[in-house]
């Protein structure tokens, strides 16, 4: 389940997104999660079973939701869990169109060439 993002969940924020390649540096990596705080239109969610092991975040532009990071610890990897926050960012979102930008577009395709509802 998506769940929005609080200052409680930073560093495991933090460390989910540092497995993406463009938020290696601690540096950029705060300036992140600083953006997903303060940016009115940015939105970061945190997928939740028993423990968080998925983040993926957003930038509102009119009725266009661009994912800007998806990521989901290694260990749960091949589990479904990024489709799964996909899909359930896009039912969040009725009525706006769920886009990926330069750096989750590869993924985002992928998701949709597996599943033929979306």
């Amino acid at each position: 389940m998506l769940i929005r993002y609080k200052k409680s969940f930073e560093k495991v924020a933090m460390g989910l997104l540092s497995f993406m390649p463009q938020e290696k540096e601690i540096k950029k990596l705060q300036e992140t999660i600083k953006s997903y705080e303060e940016k009115k239109h940015w939105q970061l969610y945190l997928w939740k079973d028993e423990e968080v092991i998925g983040v993926i975040g957003t930038k509102e532009k009119g009725d266009v939701i661009e994912i800007q990071h998806i990521s989901v610890n290694p260990s749960y990897r091949k589990e479904g869990i990024g489709k799964k926050m996909v899909k359930e960012l896009q039912e969040m979102h009725v009525g706006k169109k769920v886009v990926p930008n330069s750096s989750t577009s590869k993924f985002f395709h992928k998701c949709k060439e597996e599943d033929p509802t979306n």
